[in-house]
């Protein structure tokens, strides 16, 4: 198997919570004194989980440029999914079927907080194309704060097609898209049942084939002087909207 650097406190938290059969091993910052930093290299050797003291200088380099926070831990790659894994979580799913759909985010540290966002709001899973697309990296795992270790990232080789497959399956597309011709906005919306919320990359937004596939095309309202959102930002409005929704939905 292939093994991968997972470094930071909460992306190597929760590594440690999957356990021994993930964690090779851990290395910790030489003369570290974080009460953090110390409760996971305990959590790790109670797990039987050798643990190494390493200078700064050595986890600087397998963080490639990642914010290490004095603390990497060795593991088991995790496998790498594609379409082939979406009728097995929309069926386990159902009725709570919740997609995060990123067409072609490059910038790492934007796909991170997707991902953080997306296991917040308890998404099965974040696609995204193999493609032109920012993949799982150190600095990904960072940004996510452990979100990589909770919620699948799914690379996919024709996005069209994959959305084409998840209509078919019953899980219906909203396209989030701040062009003129879109009036409707997110809040109009019933976000309750399957569904896919997508979103377009940094300042291109999302390309024409992925847009023709949408459902429904919606804004996110802004009354400010600023007439547009981070991605991330507005994945983690769109995703709590549909969570507000569905909670909503199920107390009533």
């Amino acid at each position: 198997m292939q093994a991968e650097w997972i470094v930071g406190i909460n992306p190597v938290e929760a590594a440690l919570a999957e356990g021994a059969t993930r964690v090779r091993e851990l290395w910790l910052e030489r003369d570290a004194h974080n009460p953090r930093l110390l409760a996971l290299a305990q959590q790790a050797q109670q797990l039987g989980i050798a643990v190494q003291t390493r200078p700064r200088a050595a986890l600087e380099r397998i963080a490639a440029g990642a914010r290490h926070q004095g603390i990497a831990a060795h593991c088991v790659a995790a496998p790498v999914l594609d379409e082939t894994a979406l009728p097995e979580l929309i069926a386990a799913a159902g009725h709570n079927t919740l997609l995060l759909v990123l067409d072609g985010v490059t910038d790492p540290h934007n796909l991170g907080a997707c991902l953080r966002s997306a296991a917040a709001a308890g998404a099965q899973a974040v696609i995204v194309p193999r493609d032109r697309a920012a993949a799982l990296s150190p600095v990904v795992r960072r940004a996510a704060a452990g979100g990589a270790e909770h919620v699948p990232l799914l690379q996919v080789t024709n996005l069209a097609r994959s959305l084409r497959g998840l209509k078919e399956a019953g899980v219906w597309l909203v396209g989030l898209d701040g062009a003129d011709d879109v009036v409707q906005t997110l809040y109009a919306l019933d976000l309750r049942g399957p569904l896919a919320l997508v979103l377009g990359a940094e300042g291109e937004g999302m390309r024409r084939l992925t847009r023709e596939a949408c459902d429904h095309l919606a804004r996110i309202p802004m009354i400010g002087a600023m007439q547009s959102l981070n991605v991330s930002v507005a994945t983690g409005i769109a995703l709590f909207e549909a969570l507000r929704q569905r909670s909503a939905g199920a107390k009533s």
